[in-house]
């Protein structure tokens, strides 16, 4: 019979190999430029997070930002930049598609 207090560590180390997995597959598809190019500007995750809540056009799509930056930004730290921007681009791009629209009962976004 499996320890109980085990299987929330296995899930764990789980998460962190998948996350690995995933990372390694990005950085094998678009290695890292060798050049000096210009960066993009700075901006902070509040700033992101109000940019994108005042571009949708529903309450619940303006919760489902806030929730969506704050899973982008926890993960952020584990993945290289461009993986980061990746994932903002298509945050965005879901969260301004105009046929999605969440019902009043899925304020809530889990990551994973």
């Amino acid at each position: 019979m499996a320890d109980p207090d085990r299987s929330g560590e296995r899930a764990a180390v789980s998460r962190v190999l998948r996350l690995r997995q995933e990372v390694a597959a990005f950085e094998r598809r678009w290695p890292e430029p060798r050049t000096e190019q210009p960066m993009a500007p700075a901006f902070s995750w509040t700033q992101l997070e109000r940019q994108l809540a005042d571009l949708v056009d529903t309450p619940a799509k303006q919760a489902m930002a806030r929730e969506l930056v704050s899973a982008t930004r926890k993960m952020a730290r584990f993945k290289p930049p461009e993986m980061v921007l990746r994932e903002i681009l298509c945050l965005s791009w879901a969260l301004l598609d105009e046929s999605f629209q969440p019902g009043s009962g899925e304020g809530s976004v889990e990551m994973t």
